[in-house]
């Protein structure tokens, strides 16, 4: 009987063991990190982990990452879809919450660097006001993402923020 109790106890434990370690939270320190990397297969991982999450930003991040990835991707039938997709989602979480600078952030950075056929950079001047004029409010790990994108980017400077 000791030996039962002992096997299902330890099936039990084994099972709350492998169950926890597969299930990962969204951290948006990694988040902008994937970012900054710019991996494709990073990039998949955390629009997976983003897909899978209930976060409240899920659009705007699935979004952005979506267009990040038509970026990465070589065909272009393929880049067009993702970055469509991705628009849409980013787009209806702005349309959703207008006033959250983190996604005019997450936008600013698509529209920068998104090629001019695309024609996604009527909002660029509007998204940098916003996201220096909230940059404060905003929490620090997205605060330091936000200097470190600005040291490479011709919209954003550094001073912008001191």
């Amino acid at each position: 009987m000791k030996t039962k109790i002992f096997f299902v106890l330890f099936l039990f434990l084994s099972g709350a063991a492998v169950f926890s370690k597969g299930v990962a939270k969204f951290d948006k320190a990694r988040f902008y990190e994937v970012i900054k990397t710019g991996n494709k297969e990073s990039i998949d991982e955390e629009l997976a982990l983003v897909v899978s999450s209930d976060i409240l930003e899920k659009d705007g991040y699935e979004g952005f990452l979506l267009m990040r990835k038509a970026g990465l991707t070589a065909r272009p039938a393929e880049k067009l879809k993702l970055f469509k997709a991705g628009r849409i989602k980013l787009e209806t979480a702005l349309l959703n919450d207008n006033t959250n600078a983190e996604y005019h952030f997450l936008r600013l950075i698509i529209q920068e660097k998104a090629p001019k056929i695309v024609k996604y950079s009527n909002d660029l001047e509007a998204d940098r006001q916003i996201v220096v004029k909230e940059y404060k409010n905003l929490p620090g790990v997205v605060q330091h993402a936000i200097v470190d994108y600005s040291k490479n980017s011709k919209i954003l400077r550094p001073q912008d923020f001191n």
